[in-house]
Formats: structure tokens, sequence, C-alpha cells
């Protein structure tokens, strides 16, 4: 059987790393791994015409068909054995053919790590969810976060098993008012904070455009700086997006009777379905001991 160790677990730094380049992760991506696995180049093998322009006015470059690729077999001396390398590709059109993409579960979408904020994967041995930075890269990215799948459909059961007790009463509304009003304006402070790093960002590409037309910084460095600023920038823009839907979500005195009526609904149902599922709960976090953390689309403060 072809034993195949990966960089990942063997603390080999990335290509962006050895680079040195600026915000270099320290984990191998699965797509870089592919490109190095499906490379006659590691094989000794000199391959031209990979890819070709789009067109005369585009950079844009597309892939060849291999058939139209111009390889040379035994031009310099291989990293990979020629057996090796063949039996890989086997393997991987195998892999390709028969393996279907992984299902995607209940709480997909839904569940995160709360630690390093990546998503959780189902695992059916676990009967329940894993960090899916625990489950690509092993220990030294994070740790399990495991958590049961029946558990969090009981505890969401029983969560609003106790918010349809309390929404009649009076001291509650008062509350609720209280808090919606808290929490509106805690997240428009955290919108106009969003708002003027981004504002900061684009300020700072449009200073990198006027240095490279000014030739004080080289085109790789305008490159380098420009990826680093728009990572920045698309992490500030989903962080502003999902504010928006928070205070969207925002539960009012004025549609609570609405609210209670499904969430009613709710509890005649037999099983959480995605439908459900997604129309109540925004967000569910999992701590490192498995208690989840879950963000509802409605407030509900502690009534004693």
């Amino acid at each position: 059987m072809l034993a195949i160790v990966l960089p990942r677990t063997q603390g080999i730094p990335t290509p962006a790393e050895i680079a040195g380049k600026k915000n270099a992760g320290d984990k191998w991506n699965d797509s870089t791994i592919k490109l190095i696995l499906i490379n006659p180049h590691y094989a000794g093998d000199l391959v031209q015409n990979r890819t070709t322009t789009v067109s005369v006015t585009s950079k844009k470059r597309k892939k060849v068909d291999l058939e139209k690729q111009i390889i040379i077999k035994g031009t310099h001396e291989a990293i990979i054995p020629r057996e090796v390398f063949n039996t890989v590709q086997q393997q991987m059109k195998i892999r390709t053919k028969f393996i279907t993409a992984p299902k995607k579960h209940l709480f997909t979408n839904v569940l995160y790590c709360a630690d390093c904020g990546k998503g959780m994967w189902y695992r059916s041995n676990r009967k329940g969810y894993i960090c899916g930075n625990y489950a690509r890269h092993g220990k030294r990215a994070c740790s399990s976060h495991c958590i049961e799948e029946d558990l969090l459909k009981d505890t969401i059961l029983t969560d609003i098993q106790e918010f349809v007790k309390q929404i009649d009463k009076e001291q509650y509304l008062k509350q609720l008012e209280a808090q919606t009003k808290k929490s509106k304006q805690n997240l428009q402070k955290q919108l106009s904070k969003l708002d003027k790093q981004i504002d900061l960002i684009k300020s700072r590409k449009r200073k990198y455009i006027n240095m490279l037309a000014e030739e004080i910084i080289s085109h790789e460095d305008y490159r380098e700086n420009v990826e680093a600023n728009n990572i920045e920038l698309a992490e500030l823009v989903e962080k502003k997006n999902e504010l928006q839907t928070a205070i969207e979500s925002e539960q009012t005195v004025d549609n609570l009777e609405q609210l209670k009526q499904e969430l009613l609904q709710f509890l005649d149902f037999d099983e959480l379905t995605p439908e459900i599922l997604h129309r109540l709960v925004n967000r569910i976090d999992v701590k490192v001991d498995g208690i989840p953390k879950i963000h509802y689309r409605f407030s509900a403060p502690k009534i004693e």
C-alpha cells in the first residue's frame, strides 16, 4: 500500500513561510499539496505550455488541456520516484471517481469552534461534531471541542420551552425592551468602528497604488501589501455583514406575539429541521469543554 507522509504532520514550513511573505500561514492547504502531487516536474519531467493567457488584453491565464502540453521526460533529477508519482496519479483518479463529497449535516455552517473560529465537522463515530481545524491539522492547530448532535437538539428544545413560559410575563416584556435597546446601541457602535477600519484599509490600498506609480515600492512589494490588505478587508466585511444581520434580527416588543406563535409551532415538531434551526439560531460556538453557546435570532433575557 502506498503511504504518503504529508508535510502538515511533519512540521515542514509552508512555501509562503520559506518565501518570507507577510501573514504567511504555518498550515499546508489541501490545494497546495494536490498541486505538488500532480506536478510532473517533481518526477524529473519538464512541462511547457501548461497555461496560456485568456486574451491579449488580459493578464489572466487558463489551464491548457493535457494533450496540448509539451512534456519532455527525464530532463533533471527527480525528487519523487517515477513509480511513486505514477501510483499517486492512479490513486487520485480512483478517489475522484468513487469518493463522494462529505454530506452536510444539520448544524453545518451554524456550529463553530469558540477558540479558533473554524466550522465544526460531523463525525459519525462520535455521533456529533469536532473542530474543523483540529480535524484537518491536528493538535498543533486546535483541540477537538467535541459535541454530540443530540445534545444540541435537546438544548435548543429546552431553551425554547423555557422561553415560551416567560414570554407572557410583564417583567419579561420590560426586560426585553431594555435589553434590545442596549444591544442595538452596542451593535451600532461596533458597526461604526468597522466602517472606520474598512475606510482606513481602502485608503491604505490607494496609498500603495500611488507608491507603485512613483516607483517607491516594487511590484512584488505592492502585490504582497495589497494581498494582505485584501485578506484583512474581507474579514472586516464579513464581520460587518454579521453585525448587520444581528441588528436586523433583534427582537422588538411589537413583533413578540408573532415570534411566540412561531415558537409554539416549533414545539409541535418532533424533529429539529434545518428550516426551523436557521429561523431560530444565528450561530453556535462550542467551548473546549464541549459546552455550546447558542446565539438565538431573538433576545431572551434571564427571568428570575
